[in-house]
C-alpha cells in the first residue's frame, strides 16, 4: 500500500503542474505531466482505499460520481451522431481527458476529505503557486523574448520534443509585441487561470492580522500576479478578474478599497506607468488595439455564437458528439485546428440541449457547495472559532472566482482544460472538510 506521504505528494504535484499545458508528450495521444500525476495519484489512492475497511464514500464524491455517469451517458449518445472517422478520433480524445478529470476530482475529493485540514490548505498552496510558477516563467520568457531569445527552446524543447515560443502579437514601429503565455499554449488560458489565484488570495489577504507573517509576501504575490495579467493583454482574463471583483464588493466593498489593498495596486499602477512613459506610442497603439471593437480577433470572437442555432436544427438535444467543434468547423470554414472561442458554444454544439442543461445542473451545486462554506464561515465565526476568519474569505474568493472563470469563458475556452477541475476539487472540498471541526464542536 502506498505511504500517506506518497499520495500527498503525488496530489500536490498534480494540482500544482495543473495549469502547465506546454509540459505534454505525444504517446498514444497527447498526454500532459499533471495527467500522468494525477493516473499516478488515482492508483495510489485506489490502492489505499482497498486497503481499508470502510468502504463509504463522502457524499460530495458519490455526488460527483453521479455526474460522471451522467455525462457519459450524454456523450455515449452523442457518439451516434458522429459521420467522419475524424469526429470519431476527437470523440475517443475527449473522452480520455474526460474520464482522467473525473476520476481524480471524485477520488481528491474522498482522499482530502479524510485527511486533515492540513492536507487542503497545502493543496490550496500548491495549486496557487502552480500557477505563480507558470506566471514567473512568463516573466522569464518575456525578458528572454527581447533579448532575442526563445526560452522555451531552451527549457520545454529538450523536456519535450515539440517546438513553442511566447506569443507573438505584432509589431510596432518594427519591435515586436509579445503577450506572456507562460507554461500555457496561448496568452488568454493564462489570463484566465490567472483569476483563481488572485480572486481567491486577495480575500484571505485582506482578512490577514497586521502582523502576520504572510502580509508583506502575499501583497508582492497579488501584485506579480496582476502584472503578469496585464502582461498576456487578455480581455477574458481581464473581464473574467473585472466580474470577479464585482462579486467582492458584496462582503468586502470597504476593505477593497483600504490601504492593505491599495498598496499591491499602487505597485503595479507604478510600474505600468513607467513603461507607457518610457514607450509612450508603443503601448498607445497596443492598448487602443486591444480596445479595438470593430477587428477582425473580435468580430470572429461573437460570429461563433452563429453556430450554435445551425447545429441546433440538425442535432438538438444531444449535439455534434463531444469535442468535435473543430471538426464542424473545418467541414464549414475549411480552417483546420480550430476551437471554437467560447466554452458555451463547445459545450451548446457538442452536447446539445441535454448536455448544456447538465452542466448547467453541475455548476448550480458547485455554487451551492460554496453557499454551503460561505454558511459554515458565519457558523465558525458565530461559534467563535479563529479558522471563521480564513474559512469565509476563501468561500467569498472561491465564488468570486467561479463566476470570473464563467464570465472569462464567454470568448474562450479553459472550463475543459484540468485546471478548472483543481479549482472544482478545492470548491466541492471546502465544507466537507471544515464542516467537520463544526460537527466535532459540542
Amino acid at each position: 500500500m502506498p505511504s500517506r506521504r506518497l499520495t500527498d505528494f503525488l496530489l500536490f504535484a498534480a494540482v500544482f503542474t495543473m495549469s502547465f499545458e506546454k509540459l505534454y508528450w505525444n504517446v498514444a495521444g497527447k498526454i500532459s505531466l499533471s495527467e500522468v500525476l494525477s493516473i499516478l495519484f488515482v492508483g495510489a489512492y485506489l490502492l489505499r482505499r482497498l486497503g481499508r475497511p470502510d468502504g463509504s464514500l463522502p457524499r460530495t464524491a458519490g455526488i460527483v460520481i453521479a455526474f460522471f455517469g451522467a455525462f457519459l451517458f450524454v456523450y455515449l449518445v452523442g457518439f451516434y451522431n458522429l459521420e467522419t472517422h475524424q469526429a470519431l478520433t476527437q470523440f475517443g480524445k475527449g473522452i480520455g481527458k474526460f474520464v482522467i478529470h473525473f476520476a481524480f476530482l471524485a477520488a481528491a475529493i474522498d482522499y482530502v476529505t479524510r485527511s486533515s485540514e492540513r492536507v487542503y490548505w497545502r493543496m490550496l498552496v500548491w495549486f496557487c503557486l502552480g500557477v505563480a510558477v507558470n506566471a514567473g516563467y512568463g516573466v522569464l520568457q518575456l525578458a528572454a523574448a527581447q533579448a532575442g531569445h526563445n526560452l522555451d527552446a531552451i527549457l520545454i524543447r529538450p523536456l519535450t520534443g515539440h517546438s513553442t515560443q511566447i506569443n507573438i502579437y505584432g509589431a510596432v514601429g518594427g519591435s515586436n509585441v509579445y503577450r506572456v503565455d507562460g507554461l500555457t499554449p496561448d496568452p488568454n488560458h493564462l489570463g484566465i487561470a490567472l483569476v483563481v489565484p488572485l480572486l481567491v488570495l486577495g480575500p484571505l489577504y485582506l482578512r490577514l492580522e497586521r502582523r502576520h507573517p504572510l502580509r508583506l509576501p502575499l501583497a508582492l504575490l497579488i501584485a506579480g500576479l496582476l502584472a503578469v495579467e496585464l502582461a498576456t493583454l487578455s480581455r477574458s482574463g481581464l473581464l473574467g478578474l473585472g466580474v470577479g471583483f464585482l462579486v467582492l464588493l458584496i462582503p468586502y466593498r470597504r476593505l477593497l478599497v483600504s490601504p492593505a489593498m491599495l498598496g499591491p495596486l499602487a505597485l503595479v499602477a507604478a510600474a505600468v506607468a513607467f513603461e507607457i512613459h518610457r514607450r509612450p506610442h508603443f503601448f498607445h497603439t497596443v492598448i487602443a488595439s486591444r480596445l479595438q471593437r470593430g477587428g477582425r480577433s473580435t468580430r470572429i470572437h461573437f460570429q461563433i455564437y452563429d453556430f450554435i442555432p445551425q447545429v441546433l436544427h440538425r442535432h438538438p438535444l444531444f449535439g455534434l458528439g463531444f469535442n468535435n467543434f473543430s471538426v464542424y468547423y473545418e467541414f464549414v470554414t475549411g480552417k483546420t485546428n480550430w476551437g471554437p472561442h467560447s466554452f458555451y458554444v463547445a459545450l451548446v454544439v457538442e452536447t446539445g440541449l441535454v448536455g448544456t442543461a447538465l452542466f448547467a445542473l453541475f455548476l448550480w451545486y458547485v455554487f451551492r457547495r460554496l453557499r454551503d462554506a460561505r454558511a459554515l464561515g458565519r457558523a465558525l465565526a458565530a461559534a467563535r472559532d479563529p479558522l471563521a476568519a480564513r474559512v469565509r474569505p476563501l468561500a467569498w474568493g472561491l465564488t468570486a472566482a467561479l463566476v470570473g472563470t464563467m464570465a472569462a469563458n464567454a470568448f474562450y475556452l479553459t472550463m475543459i482544460t484540468f485546471y478548472f477541475y483543481a479549482f472544482v476539487l478545492l470548491a466541492l472540498a471546502l465544507p466537507a472538510v471544515f464542516g467537520q471541526r463544526l460537527q466535532a464542536a459540542p
